[in-house]
């Protein structure tokens, strides 16, 4: 189906579909009955009738990741990044309401006590650690980082011990593979809090698609387990523990559900992180199966890198990942996955 014009939008000019607003939470009676209207003025048929199934996969466009208010906003270098990304997210799935057959959105869900949160973990004198820093296994070993001792009750036998093994074969295995080490970052997307919901602008795509089309449009949770990081929608970071017992594990019907779409779309943040392994995880599954990797489409322009001003110098970063996104998206490309825009026509992608 041909790109659809976009539908009236009740923001300001400046901010039309009101990606930049934090209290925004559309009405679902008011989205529905647009959608209606435009569903029989466009003549849009039920998803559930399209010969190609194509998924578009946000990947945790939530409060905290994307608006300034958030505990951990993504703005890029530009300190726009999130917003703008979002404005183009929920253009494209206006524009594309008849080509696209699914939107599943992922939900970063955390408590305060993970281990990738500055709470979880002391220095040899009993201060907590800071955040925005790497925890080294060698730090561990040597007793320079330690885990909460009053937090040994709620894992594995309840000894200290026993937490402090774990900690230690956590770090060591993330090292192993090569790709990154424990990071700590600030408290975010708490669940029950603000910060963990869909951004309102974003939110109010997916009712209208859903309206629109009668589509399904699930919610996927990640990143509850204390003990490891998920990044990636299809995976944990560590999936076995130090004595040998499952940590947690894949979500193999994630996996099979997308591998059988004819076009996987992704968008979302951080794309340094979360969107990046996401990415990783469905291309090696793509590639280990026999899976045509044109059939995954990134959207380059609906997602930004982690990178934190450094308060006490304009300009510099305390940390900035661009690179990081940069490379992945030449790997990618040169491995045959679709670099996409937001102002593309997704008809014929299969």
């Amino acid at each position: 189906m041909a790109l659809l014009p976009l539908p009236a939008a009740a923001g300001p000019k400046s901010d039309p579909y009101r990606s930049g607003e934090w209290s925004y939470n559309p009405d679902p009676n008011r989205v529905a009955a647009a959608a209606a209207e435009w569903r029989s003025r466009h003549e849009l048929t039920p998803a559930t009738t399209d010969e190609t199934r194509r998924i578009l996969l946000l990947v945790d466009e939530q409060r905290d990741f994307c608006l300034p208010e958030g505990a951990l906003y993504v703005g890029g270098r530009s300190g726009r990044g999130a917003i703008e990304d979002t404005d183009r997210v929920v253009r494209f799935i206006y524009r594309n309401l008849g080509n696209l057959t699914e939107i599943a959105s992922s939900l970063d869900s955390h408590t305060p006590q993970q281990i990738f949160f500055s709470s979880f973990w002391l220095d040899a004198s009993g201060k907590q650690l800071d955040g925005y820093r790497e925890v080294l296994a060698s730090e561990v070993e040597a007793g320079k980082a330690v885990p909460n001792p009053a937090l040994a009750g709620w894992f594995g036998d309840g000894t200290y011990d026993w937490l402090r093994r774990q900690a230690l074969d956590y770090c060591r295995r993330l090292e192993a593979t090569g790709k990154y080490s424990l990071y700590l970052w600030p408290p975010h997307c708490f669940l029950g809090s603000e910060g963990h919901g869909l951004v309102g602008a974003v939110q109010e795509a997916r009712l209208f698609f859903s309206y629109a089309r009668g589509a399904e449009t699930p919610i996927l949770i990640k990143g509850a387990n204390s003990l490891t990081e998920f990044y990636s929608l299809l995976a944990p970071e560590v999936l076995v523990r130090h004595d040998g017992e499952q940590l947690d594990r894949r979500n193999e019907t994630l996996i099979d559900s997308l591998l059988e779409a004819d076009a996987i779309i992704v968008a979302g943040q951080a794309a340094s992180h979360c969107v990046r392994h996401t990415v990783d995880d469905l291309l090696a599954e793509m590639q280990s199966r026999d899976v045509p990797a044109s059939r995954l489409h990134v959207l380059a322009d609906c997602m930004s890198a982690v990178a934190v001003p450094d308060p006490a110098k304009p300009g510099r970063f305390l940390a900035d990942f661009t690179p990081e996104v940069e490379a992945s998206m030449k790997r990618w490309q040169e491995a045959g996955v679709h670099i996409a825009g937001s102002e593309d026509d997704a008809s014929d992608w299969s």
